[in-house]
C-alpha cells in the first residue's frame, strides 16, 4: 500500500495509513512502532503461543483428575442418598432393636453425606481455580501484565483444595467401612 493512499478520504483511513507506514519500515522499526501503537497487545510469536500451551497442559491433566474425582464422589453421594431413602421407607417395618441400629446407621450416613459434600466443594473449587490458572497464564503471555505471583498463589490454593477434597473423601471411606462392619456385627 502506497503512503499516498493515506490522503484518500475513506472510512477506515487511519487503519490503512498505519498499514502503509508499517510497510515502509524495516522489521525492527515496525516492531517498535507496533509496540507503541498497541501496548496491551505485544507482538506474539508462534513459539510464545506454543510455550504457553505446553505450560497449560499440566493444569489440564489436573482438571482431568478433578473431573474423575467429582464423578466418583457424585456416585458415592447417590448411593448414600438411596440408602437413606430405603432406611426411611422401612422405618415402620423395623423391630425395636433394628430401629436402634437404623438410627446409628442414619447418623453415620449423615456424617458421610457431609464429608462427600465437603469433598465435592473442594474438588469443584479446585477445578475452578485450575481454570483460572490456565486463563491467567494466557493473559500473562499475551498482555503486558505480569501475573506470575498471582498464578503461583492460585496453584497453591488449588493444591490445598485438591488435598482437602482427598482428605474428606478418605474420611468418608473410613466411615463407610465402619458402617459396613457395624452392620455385619448386628446381623450375627
Amino acid at each position: 500500500m502506497h503512503p499516498s493512499f493515506c490522503r484518500l478520504p475513506i472510512f477506515n483511513r487511519s487503519r490503512y495509513c498505519k498499514q502503509a507506514k508499517i510497510a515502509t519500515l524495516d522489521s525492527v522499526q515496525a516492531c517498535s512502532f507496533l509496540k507503541k501503537e498497541f501496548p496491551l497487545f505485544p507482538l506474539i510469536k508462534v513459539d510464545d503461543v506454543t510455550h504457553v500451551i505446553q505450560l497449560a497442559v499440566a493444569p489440564v491433566f489436573l482438571l482431568t483428575a478433578v473431573g474423575t474425582f467429582i464423578s466418583v464422589l457424585t456416585s458415592r453421594l447417590a448411593r448414600i442418598v438411596d440408602r437413606i431413602r430405603i432406611l426411611e421407607i422401612k422405618q415402620e417395618e423395623l423391630a425395636l432393636e433394628e430401629a436402634a441400629f437404623k438410627d446409628v446407621e442414619l447418623s453415620l450416613l449423615g456424617r458421610r453425606l457431609l464429608l462427600i459434600y465437603i469433598a465435592l466443594t473442594c474438588k469443584v473449587s479446585c477445578g475452578l481455580i485450575v481454570g483460572m490458572i490456565i486463563a491467567s497464564a494466557f493473559i500473562d503471555a499475551f498482555l503486558a501484565i505480569k501475573l506470575a505471583t498471582f498464578i503461583a498463589a492460585l496453584f497453591v490454593l488449588a493444591m490445598v483444595a485438591f488435598i482437602g477434597g482427598l482428605a474428606a473423601m478418605l474420611r468418608e471411606i473410613f466411615l463407610a467401612v465402619q458402617s459396613t462392619r457395624a452392620s455385619m456385627r448386628f446381623r450375627r
